[in-house]
């Protein structure tokens, strides 16, 4: 069975984009690099040589990387989910118990978790303890950072799909 990896509109077309990039310029650049490296003579020396053959295995390796993403990719529309209950795509206000501090967070898929912009991964420990509760229920999660407690205190659909 294939693991289903959920993400946004926005996700998946960034996705796409980068591999865009990565097929129609990056690979195209590299291979003439590659070319030049290899008019300079001896290849056992030729550290721009090995440069760009490096540089063209981690391009190859990301294009497989993103195509098999793509390939699982489940696309959910944020804008339009249930917001009765924290589900992905929709925007997470809490309460940070023991700071009084109120934190926002959007669950996302883990290719979109970018916890300075203000999402977390639904596989985070704490995205999975967010997930199912409601406003006003208590999320206790178990992080590498030790054990955090939070109260729902709003949950609204996401301002972008």
């Amino acid at each position: 069975m294939v693991e289903r990896i959920p993400m946004s509109h926005k996700g998946h077309l960034k996705l796409k984009e980068e591999l865009n990039q990565l097929e129609r310029v990056e690979r195209h650049i590299v291979v003439k690099a590659i070319e030049t490296a290899r008019e300079h003579g001896d290849l056992k020396e030729n550290a721009e040589y090995h440069a760009a053959k490096d540089r063209q295995g981690h391009i190859e390796g990301r294009i497989l990387e993103l195509k098999d993403k793509l390939g699982r990719a489940e696309v959910i529309d944020c804008a339009k989910v249930d917001c009765s209950r924290a589900v992905f795509g929709t925007v997470v206000e809490l309460l940070d118990m023991d700071t009084d501090e109120e934190v926002t967070y959007q669950l996302l898929g883990p290719e979109e978790a970018d916890v300075k912009k203000g999402s977390i991964s639904v596989l985070s420990p704490l995205g999975r303890s967010i997930l199912g509760k409601e406003v006003g229920d208590d999320v206790v999660a178990k992080t590498p950072g030790g054990t955090r407690e939070f109260e729902v205190v709003d949950i609204v659909p996401s301002a972008f799909s």
